[in-house]
This record gives C-alpha cells, structure tokens and sequence, in this order.
C-alpha cells in the first residue's frame, strides 16, 4: 500500500474511534443513498447481517475507485428487532415509540466492516451483539428522548449506549465497539498484520 488508510465515511462517532485509537487516516464521504440502497436489499430478501455487509462495501468500494494505492474502510450498522429493521427517528415522538416498542426485548445490532485496496475487497468482518432493555417506563423514555434529543437524532435505535443510553439497557451481550458501530479490534488486528499501524 503507497497510499493513505482512508475512512469511507463521515461519521464522527467512527472518526473519533479511529482517532482515539491513535491511527493516522483521511476521512471521505462516499455519498451513498443508503436508504434507497437498505430499501433494494429488503426486495430482494437481504438478511440484516447481509445488508450492513453490503452496505460497508458499497461505501468502502466507491472511494476506493478513486483511491486504488489506498486501504479504504467502509463500515455499517444494522438494528433489528423482530425482523424490522430500526431507523433514525425522524421526531421525538417517534424515538418513543421506538424505544417503548423494544424495551423488555431483545434486538439485534450487526456492525460491519470491509476494507478495500485496487478497487476489491481484501477483508471483511461482521459482528453481532445481543441488546436487552429493560422495561423501561413511558415517563422515562420520555424523559430521556427530550434530555437527549440533540445527541440521539441521528442514532440508529433512537438510544446512545456510550451515554445516559446505557440506562435503558440490562444486559448486553457483544463488543462495545461493533455496538458503537465500528468492529475496532477486528480491524485494528487487519491493520497490524498488515503493517499499517504498530501493535
């Protein structure tokens, strides 16, 4: 690899992982629809596994084309609960909905990630957490969407775990990474073999 470690995407959630973690890259977005892209998928019967995998390479595969000398990392996060697949909610009253209709359930979040180099792919890497709420009173969850509106409306789910989210919650069974987003030890270990980072 001669060129940059890129990040296919301009999440800060994601950028500040990488950041954090003290690893050098460039962050590009690749301006993908990816609601038309989620909306094509489940047409055509895309498990969520399936669909977060797609996506990541989508992101990772667009900029790579312009990028070839470059690692590109695309990344994405599916939640499914029951078979529905949770979005960002558009207002608060739907971010209560949302988290009254999953509090006592269990949903699911796949994060992944697929690296790029030449235009193909080169890694890749799902994970899976298991998320149970606990059953959370109306007045709470109301409570909590309007003290957190500002950080949470963009949040698949409706809920930030790294935050007063972690409330909602009475087990979790999965990398805190993955559920942030972004499969880190995964890919910091491709990274490490692969001699772009020291470890």
């Amino acid at each position: 690899m001669s060129g940059e470690f890129i990040l296919a995407s301009s999440s800060e959630v994601r950028k500040e992982l990488l950041e954090k973690s003290n690893i050098s890259f460039l962050s590009v977005n690749p301006n993908i629809d990816e609601d038309a892209v989620k909306s094509s998928l489940l047409v055509e019967n895309y498990s969520p596994r399936d669909i977060a995998d797609a996506l990541a390479e989508l992101k990772a595969g667009k900029i790579s084309l312009k990028n070839p000398d470059s690692l590109v990392l695309g990344c994405d996060q599916i939640l499914e609960f029951e078979g529905i697949l949770l979005e960002k909610p558009p207002s608060k009253n739907s971010a209560i909905q949302q988290l009254m209709k999953i509090s006592g359930k269990k949903h699911f979040a796949y994060s992944a990630a697929v690296i790029f180099e030449n235009s193909k792919p080169v890694w890749r890497f799902v994970g899976k957490a298991d998320l149970l709420l606990k059953n959370n009173s109306e007045e709470y969850i109301s409570d909590y969407v309007n003290r957190n509106w500002n950080s949470i409306k963009h949040s698949v789910g409706g809920y930030k775990i790294e935050e007063e989210g972690c409330r909602l919650f009475s087990k979790i069974n999965g990398d805190y990474f993955s559920i942030l987003g972004m499969p880190l030890l995964e890919i910091i270990n491709f990274l490490c073999i692969r001699g772009v980072i020291d470890g």
